[in-house]
């Protein structure tokens, strides 16, 4: 696996390895490496031959930095001289280029590679709002426009004529930036469809979600039965979907009205009145501990974690501690 090294100025890296955990998840062969005020160009060097050192492969090295000609990038640069056929540096160091270099050690073993590739993230997470202060020639190109479903004449049959659903995800805070990083580019989905009868009433939640997809992915709001129509036109057969629920219940709705749902990842569950705390992000009351044992009896199997790198949980487990701890409150 490539070996990564944040470096900047002061503390930036280490905020932004934070972050990067945070979002996708924690990362093995990635360090941080800071100049301190206190420190010279002998320093930093030494923090990064040592963070080297500890790579499963040192001869695959991405270098991400922060700034062009400073003192971290120039002491990386004296270390690539003697790699320039395998290792690579990359200046203007933001969160959205750290994350698409995670994503890219999933298919791509060379550092160099990963560093080209990063380059057009890297610039479309500089973004401007209102858009219109944006200059013509630099806004970034708006996705391909999706075919319209309704334009198309019903009983048309694109694909098989089935949706395929590459991630079914129960997370209380819906569309956010481990969905739309993380699950987004482990998936591959072409569409995200947010399934809530509460969230589809709302017309600035819905536009919130809406531009929070990643580029190239659309973004839907729909309420239950709407989804389960979906589910049943043949006009969404080439469609790969990602779907977002903020509970279980809502889930077992779909299920009863055909959707074919075998598996569901459960992300993260906001506590409330009448719910326990049943790990660091799960709260459940009697009414999703029901709707988990009737997805249990139908076959579908749980996928307990946040993001992909995560260790998945034993929902087994948590059902168990969930009852256990709820019997007790009453």
């Amino acid at each position: 696996m490539v070996g990564i090294i944040l470096a900047s100025h002061g503390e930036f890296a280490e905020g932004i390895l934070q972050s990067g955990s945070m979002i996708f998840g924690e990362q093995e062969n990635v360090k941080a490496v800071t100049l301190m005020p206190s420190e010279g160009p002998d320093d930093i060097k030494a923090k990064m031959e040592a963070a080297i050192a500890t790579f499963d492969d040192q001869q695959e090295v991405l270098f991400l930095v922060d700034l062009w000609g400073g003192t971290p990038f120039n002491q990386a640069n004296s270390l690539f001289e003697a790699h320039k056929e395998t290792w690579a540096i990359v200046a203007g160091m933001n969160l959205p280029m750290v994350i698409e270099a995670y994503a890219s050690r999933f298919s791509m073993n060379k550092a160099q590679e990963i560093a080209a590739h990063i380059l057009e993230t890297a610039k479309e997470g500089v973004r401007i709002k209102p858009e219109e202060l944006e200059p013509a020639e630099t806004a970034p190109q708006a996705a391909a426009a999706p075919v319209v479903q309704g334009a198309i004449p019903p009983g048309t049959v694109l694909g098989d004529g089935h949706i395929k659903y590459v991630l079914t995800r129960i997370d209380s805070r819906l569309l956010h930036g481990q969905v739309a990083t993380a699950w987004t580019k482990s998936v591959l989905p072409s569409r995200i469809i947010v399934v809530s009868d509460a969230v589809a009433k709302d017309d600035l939640r819905k536009k919130l979600i809406e531009q929070a997809a990643p580029p190239g992915v659309k973004a839907n709001v729909v309420p239950v039965d709407k989804m389960i129509e979906v589910a049943k036109d043949p006009r969404f057969g080439d469609t790969k979907a990602l779907l977002l629920f903020e509970n279980p219940q809502d889930v077992v709705r779909a299920m009863d009205g055909g959707v074919d749902i075998k598996e569901v990842n459960v992300g993260s569950m906001a506590h409330s009145v009448g719910k326990v705390v049943v790990s660091k992000v799960l709260s459940m009351g009697d009414e999703d501990v029901k709707a988990f044992e009737t997805m249990k009896e139908r076959g579908v199997t749980f996928d307990v974690r946040k993001v992909p790198n995560d260790s998945k949980d034993n929902m087994d487990e948590i059902l168990k501690k969930a009852k256990a701890e709820l019997a007790a409150n009453k």
